[in-house]
């Protein structure tokens, strides 16, 4: 049956345009303007970034959090914070954006890499060949949201005593059980790129339970002297742990400032809705295509409840030459479609990570992004607009299909 929406002259929406800057956001950006008090230090106390560090660690549930230039950045401060011996090997997934092993190389460590699953997620059978003996850190890429086995993972390090770091840089406001992404590892990193449920333009956070950890973090984002003093939760296990580390690392200098936290802020009471709607939006549009036989949406696994504003599905039945069809039509329909192995020099693929000095062999990784497809879902986007989208998808699969039948 033709769904409704293809009866109608169609304009395929904007997928990559942001939802609007709350007002709140712009009086508070126009008074820091008038005050020119930019740095996150100048204020003796109550600075913005300080504010967002505090109110987002109690959103996510976490002791301590410490804002930064971006989620690349909170990666590389969660490593050195680690403590890791130089070329430490850290297990990560073949499926992650290329910041990931780039935060690992600049840590001064080793990544290793292990295969992921058709759904996305850490295929845990090479993953618990690959914890040997020689891996110190694992960092989980909750890649597009998707949420690995963090019981099963958690267990598996907890054995070995191996600490683990959440990439979470898609999923704020996913929960795994009754508990927040990012809070499960010692250390969870989050993103405020524009792309991301709260849009900094860049920017990035990390929390922890740890003083010892994000003592270290905070000195080594550039917390010169004692500016460790005007950081919010400076209770007394972080404040001897300040004192502990004081002048005893190098600065990187990778804070966040107040124009950006001022940014960032009044969007956090948008975060609940924002995820409601994300969820709604992507289960809508994943009813649809997992109703033709040319689409298969992966299933969350059963303690996963997803934060999504984007989508991703597996093309099933496809030849190469027909994947290569069906992404150059809803293009030339006016629906992006991204397939991660076969879009040019996509930082998603790991075998165009050749800073690597050793290319990994992951066949079921390289095939999955060869035939895994990624869409834009902005949480803003209506019904109507996302049945465009989906009548663009279907459409596009079934006159490839019906061609070849033919």
């Amino acid at each position: 049956m033709e769904h409704p929406s293809s009866n109608q002259t169609r304009t395929p929406p904007n997928v990559h345009q942001s939802e609007p800057i709350p007002d709140a956001a712009r009086a508070a950006v126009e008074a820091l303007m008038q005050s020119g008090d930019l740095f996150r230090y100048t204020a003796s106390e109550n600075a913005p970034v300080t504010l967002l560090e505090q109110e987002f660690a109690t959103h996510l549930g976490s002791k301590y959090a410490l804002a930064v230039s971006s989620c690349s950045a909170a990666l590389f401060l969660s490593l050195k914070a680690l403590e890791l011996p130089r070329d430490a090997r850290v297990l990560i997934p073949g499926f992650t954006f290329a910041a990931v092993p780039s935060s690992v190389v600049h840590a001064d460590c080793h990544p290793v890499l292990c295969e992921v699953g058709e759904n996305y997620r850490i295929d845990l059978t090479d993953f618990q060949d690959k914890l040997d003996d020689t891996i110190k850190a694992v960092i989980v890429s909750h890649m597009r949201g998707h949420t690995s086995d963090m019981t099963e993972i958690m267990s598996l390090c907890q054995a070995r005593g191996i600490p683990v770091i959440e990439d979470a840089a898609h999923s704020l406001g996913t929960t795994w059980g009754n508990k927040n992404i990012g809070t499960l590892g010692q250390i969870g990193c989050f993103s405020f790129q524009s792309y991301k449920m709260l849009n900094g333009g860049e920017g990035g956070i990390m929390i922890s339970d740890d003083p010892n950890l994000i003592a270290q973090a905070v000195i080594m984002s550039g917390a010169y002297e004692h500016n460790w003093q005007k950081h919010a939760s400076c209770d007394s296990e972080l404040k001897a742990a300040f004192e502990k580390w004081q002048n005893q690392l190098p600065l990187y200098n990778l804070r966040m400032s107040n124009l950006a936290a001022a940014v960032i802020r009044p969007q956090l009471p948008e975060l609940e809705r924002r995820v409601r709607d994300g969820l709604a939006n992507h289960d809508h549009v994943a009813a649809r295509l997992n109703a033709c036989d040319y689409f298969d949406v992966p299933a969350p696994l059963p303690q996963e409840k997803r934060a999504p504003d984007s989508i991703q599905f597996n093309l099933t039945g496809m030849t190469d030459e027909l994947i290569t069809q069906f992404s150059a039509l809803t293009a030339a329909n006016g629906v992006k479609v991204q397939i991660f192995g076969r879009s040019e020099d996509n930082a998603r693929a790991f075998w165009n990570w050749k800073f690597l000095p050793n290319q990994p062999d992951l066949p079921k990784t390289r095939a999955m992004l060869m035939q895994a497809c990624d869409v834009r879902l902005p949480v803003q986007l209506t019904e109507a607009e996302l049945d465009i989208i989906c009548d663009i998808l279907i459409e596009s699969a079934t006159q490839v299909m019906a061609k070849t039948a033919a």
